[in-house]
């Protein structure tokens, strides 16, 4: 397939580098020029701007943030007036409203829609082992799958809606979240008593939750690694905010993601800026005295 690209970050480039293994044709953008020479010495196309990506069978976008997202395909933006035939697929994390927004602003434009965020951090994207939570109009999912089944070892296929996959998005960041809260706070019962926290995560998780993404998140917190960032603390924010503003939004309390808020911000008012979101378990020991 002809598949336009823009954002090319940590988990952009590697999905870029796997379109192009499995034989897709990318022109990829991105406004770091280094990131665009690192997706052309994995054999992708450059394109100038935002603009020159969008055409072919699809354009895959993966952006930051609302604003981002937003200031690329909402008004003012790349999207053709005329309508195309070419589908966006979103893949980042967006709210709530800005899905339903983009996905208003499409079918105004007659431009097909598809949200499909994943999960899955950039070593996962590498190995092609994503899940990505797919909604909108049945048929574009059919025709953009082929680039879904290059990146992914599933596609969970969630609605008509595209806002729905966001939903499944968030509420899956926040189970994250408060598995990561949870394993900080182990930790301090592991050092208040004079055991390593690494000894007691690693038999808890080879007990009770013997998964991949426990297993990946004990390691990192048990041996204190947080650097380089997979996903970074201002990205955890993010997410426990884009919770807080979907509850809000359906009169949900959410008092887990109230308590992670502030648990993301007091991280990186101690220095948190640039490490990894699972160093949140820093606060814990650090509230303890056992930092």
């Amino acid at each position: 397939m002809d598949v336009g690209f823009i954002g090319a970050g940590r988990m952009g480039r590697v999905m870029i580098a796997n379109l192009v293994a499995a034989g897709h044709r990318v022109r990829a953008f991105d406004p770091d020029p280094a990131a665009v020479e690192a997706v052309r010495a994995a054999g992708a196309e450059a394109a100038v701007s935002a603009a020159d990506a969008f055409g072919g069978d699809a354009v895959i976008s993966m952006l930051p943030n609302d604003a981002a997202m937003l200031a690329v395909f909402g008004p003012g933006g790349v999207l053709p007036e005329g309508g195309a035939a070419t589908i966006h697929v979103n893949m980042a994390t967006a709210s709530v409203d800005c899905a339903e927004t983009l996905a208003a602003f499409h079918a105004a434009r007659g431009v097909p829609y598809v949200a499909a965020p994943v999960f899955g951090r950039p070593e996962v994207a590498a190995a092609r082992q994503l899940n990505i939570m797919a909604a909108g109009d049945e048929a574009a999912i059919g025709r953009v799958q082929p680039l879904f089944d290059a990146l992914a070892k599933k596609t969970w296929r969630l609605g008509p809606e595209p806002h729905q996959a966001n939903v499944a998005k968030i509420a899956g960041n926040l189970m994250v979240a408060c598995m990561l809260e949870a394993m900080g706070e182990a930790s301090v019962l592991a050092k208040a008593y004079g055991m390593e926290p690494a000894t007691v995560l690693d038999v808890v998780v080879g007990s009770l939750f013997d998964v991949p993404i426990y297993r990946a998140y004990a390691g990192l917190i048990g041996a204190r690694q947080f650097e380089p960032a997979g996903f970074d603390m201002r990205l955890g924010l993010k997410d426990a905010k884009l919770a807080l503003d979907a509850g809000e939004a359906a009169n949900a309390t959410l008092p887990f993601a109230s308590a992670l808020r502030d648990i993301y911000l007091d991280a990186l008012a101690h220095g948190g800026e640039g490490k990894d979101w699972s160093a949140l378990t820093e606060v814990a020991l650090r509230r303890a005295g056992l930092d």
